[in-house]
């Protein structure tokens, strides 16, 4: 390659000058040559400290055009302080390390020359021009830092997915490959559109369910709107987030997204209370217009806990809910009565039982804020726990100073112990049908008792001391049984309706119990909205949860999520998978849920609870008052007056329900069974289905009962 010219005559230069820098300074040190060396390299230094102050370009180039003439100068003056040739002749040294610098730098033919003219005049040879690829937008410099710098390239080599620009990509702390890019619109005032999770991956190499599209948020100093967008780019995260998610991320995935146990919901937070061996999951929904739609065997798996009635519970309330986790089934535990529990307040509320969560559930024995008495409704299958029920809601009332009937369709222990404990206590039809109508008769009695602070009847007002009676509990246990019985059914259910209309106003509450609460079963739809009305409804286990829903939907206005009660109370022992390719039988684990029952409170909110247990096979004179409580003389004389006090376990007396039998031609009776009040009781008159079953013995006597049946 031929050498330039310029570049051979500065080596020249060099060459030719190193000699006089290393031999005039020791030969003539007053020589005109060493002073136009200093001059030059004076001048050499005024040109450095020009290019330095320069604001234009190329400072450090001239600076180094300048740097021959002052390291020269530089060489001639350490020539003139040495002694002769210095040691080791050092003159000569700096004399041929400057003429070595300046051949190889060569300053002045390098770094004069612009716009890279060619050195010699000889043209170069020239490539044939190629066809020129269409060029891409060119985006300005903005400074990017290396990882956008980087992302932009792999989003230019994909084509910029969704016609859009990267403007920043942000690493997230502490992650390999998980960042957040912002994209904008290529086209200034384009909506950003056709982008997709896929489209954002495919340039990243990642996994298209790694990729999450965000809107932008308007930001002060930054757009935003349809023409922006983030992207969150985390296959870190995600990993992690499979293999071990938090508290927050499992419910999101599992529990809050659309196929979840609680769609729309967000856990608030998790806590464990260790005493009580339980884990609360308190969560919202994210729209708290929304009412919570929960599926709880879903919640269950989705938080991997055990799919079991008898542990995990949920509690509504609004748009929040709460999932309690038990480790050991909160309501098999037992919760003793006591007088000091069950002792009522001045607003007569007492303790009747306890929830999941230890919180106490109250009852009533009176309406305080209604000013009246209150009804109350039970109902449940045989061994449910309402006879249980009967005996510490009995003992609320009698320690309020309350008189209390009880009336059964058939004798049993229990009834029979609770009775030397009350008033008056029967087990059959014909003693349900004298209570009731007996409490109803002392409605008109009540309503012409003087109070002795004025001498005038007034309604019955709870807890007031002026009060001339007390108030009076009647209980029905099996009403549904007795309303149906041939002889006595039509004037249970009649004084049945009739009580719970007008009974709280003079002091006298109905309380029946039974296996169903609707009306082709005994409860009329009047009777039982009045009880729903002004009672507390107490629902035990019906005999599956779906009747046991369905019986408590029938106490409330609304139709509210009820708590399921299952029939025993089991833990999830193992697999039942294994167990049958073992051919093994399932544990028997079971306990009983008798007590345990829904609530419904005055907000129409169901509660379930496991009620106090009274033991009878102890002393219960520890729950109730020390005398019974009895109906006043004046009451119980004019009961006497109207023929309905004796005692009421006698047969029927004649004339009592029915007018007497008309005797017929050959002297035989035919009860006649119609109403009308016939003797001093007022029964109600029966209808033709009514009439009492008679024994048929005879062809005579079925002769006789047809004729009865048509009138002929």
């Amino acid at each position: 390659m031929t050498t330039p010219r310029s570049v051979a005559l500065e080596r020249l230069a060099y060459t030719l000058a190193a000699p006089v820098l290393a031999v005039a300074p020791n030969l003539y040190p007053d020589n005109p040559v060493n002073q136009v060396v200093q001059l030059a390299g004076a001048a050499g230094i005024g040109g450095w400290f020009l290019a330095a102050k320069s604001d234009e370009p190329g400072a450090g180039r001239k600076i180094l055009r300048w740097s021959p003439l002052v390291l020269a100068a530089a060489v001639d003056v350490a020539a003139g302080h040495t002694t002769g040739f210095g040691p080791y002749w050092l003159d000569g040294l700096l004399a041929a390390g400057w003429a070595a610098a300046g051949y190889l730098v060569m300053p002045f033919s390098r770094h004069t020359r612009r716009r890279h003219r060619p050195a010699v005049a000889a043209p170069a040879p020239q490539l044939a021009p190629a066809e020129a690829p269409e060029p891409s937008p060119v985006v300005p410099d903005d400074g990017a830092d290396l990882l956008t710098r980087d992302a932009r390239l792999l989003w230019e080599q994909a084509g910029m997915p969704g016609r859009t620009h990267i403007v920043k990509a942000t690493r997230h702390p502490g992650q390999q490959h998980d960042m957040t890019i912002l994209l904008r619109a290529s086209e200034t005032g384009r909506p950003i559109t056709g982008l997709t999770e896929a489209a954002v991956a495919a340039p990243f190499g990642v996994h298209s369910s790694d990729v999450v599209l965000a809107e932008v948020a308007i930001q002060p100093g930054r757009q935003g709107g349809p023409g922006w967008m983030e992207a969150h780019i985390t296959p870190d995260a995600n990993q992690r987030r499979r293999k071990a998610p938090t508290d927050q991320e499992r419910w999101v995935d599992k529990v809050g997204s659309p196929k979840g146990g609680a769609p729309g919901s967000e856990l608030v937070h998790k806590t464990r209370d260790d005493e009580r061996g339980v884990t609360f999951y308190r969560a919202k929904m994210t729209d708290s217009t929304e009412t919570p739609r929960i599926d709880l065997a879903k919640v269950c798996r989705g938080l991997k806990l055990p799919e079991d009635d008898s542990c995990v519970f949920v509690l509504i309330d609004g748009n929040e809910f709460l999932i309690s986790a038990f480790d050991e089934p909160p309501l098999s535990q037992i919760f003793p009565a006591t007088r000091e529990l069950l002792t009522p307040d001045d607003k007569g509320m007492y303790v009747c039982g306890y929830t999941i969560t230890g919180q106490p559930v109250k009852n009533m024995v009176f309406q305080h804020d209604k000013n009246a008495a209150r009804h109350g409704l039970i109902l449940g299958v045989s061994r449910s726990g309402k006879t249980q029920f009967f005996a510490i809601d009995m003992a609320a009332m009698s320690l309020a100073g309350q008189v209390v009937w009880l009336s059964t369709v058939r004798k049993d222990e229990k009834t029979t112990t609770l009775g030397r404990y009350i008033d008056r206590q029967g087990s059959n039809a014909l003693w349900m049908a004298r209570s009731l109508r007996a409490a109803k008769a002392l409605c008109e009695i009540r309503a012409e008792m003087p109070w002795p602070h004025d001498g005038q009847p007034h309604d019955y007002k709870p807890g007031d001391p002026r009060c001339p009676y007390r108030q009076l509990n009647v209980f029905a246990d099996e009403f549904m049984t007795a309303a149906q019985d041939g002889d006595f059914g039509e004037f249970i259910q009649k004084d049945g309706d009739d009580l719970t209309v007008t009974g709280l106003k003079y002091g006298i509450g109905l309380n029946p119990a039974g296996q169903s609460p609707f009306a082709h079963n005994g409860f009329s739809t009047e009777m039982k909205d009045n009880l729903r009305q002004n009672s507390r409804p107490t629902i035990f286990n019906m005999g599956s949860p779906g009747a046991t829903r369905k019986a408590a939907e029938g106490t409330m206005e609304n139709a509210y999520d009820v708590p399921t009660i299952p029939a025993r109370y089991s833990r999830s022992e193992g697999s039942a998978i294994e167990r049958a390719m073992r051919g093994e039988a399932d544990p028997e684990n079971g306990v009983s849920t008798g007590g345990v029952a829904v609530i419904v409170l005055d907000n129409g909110r169901a509660v379930l609870m496991r009620s106090l247990y009274a033991d009878f096979d102890t002393d219960l004179s520890e729950l109730f008052p020390d005398e019974v409580n009895r109906l006043t003389d004046h009451e119980i004389s004019e009961l006497e007056k109207r023929g309905l006090w004796f005692d009421w376990n006698e047969p029927v007396r004649p004339g009592e329900f029915w007018p007497e039998p008309d005797e017929d031609d050959e002297g035989e009776g035919r009860s006649r069974r119609r109403g009308g009040g016939g003797g001093k009781g007022g029964g109600r008159g029966s209808k033709g289905g009514g009439r009492r079953s008679e024994q048929v013995a005879s062809p005579r006597q079925a002769l006789e009962a047809i004729k009865s049946l048509t009138d002929a």
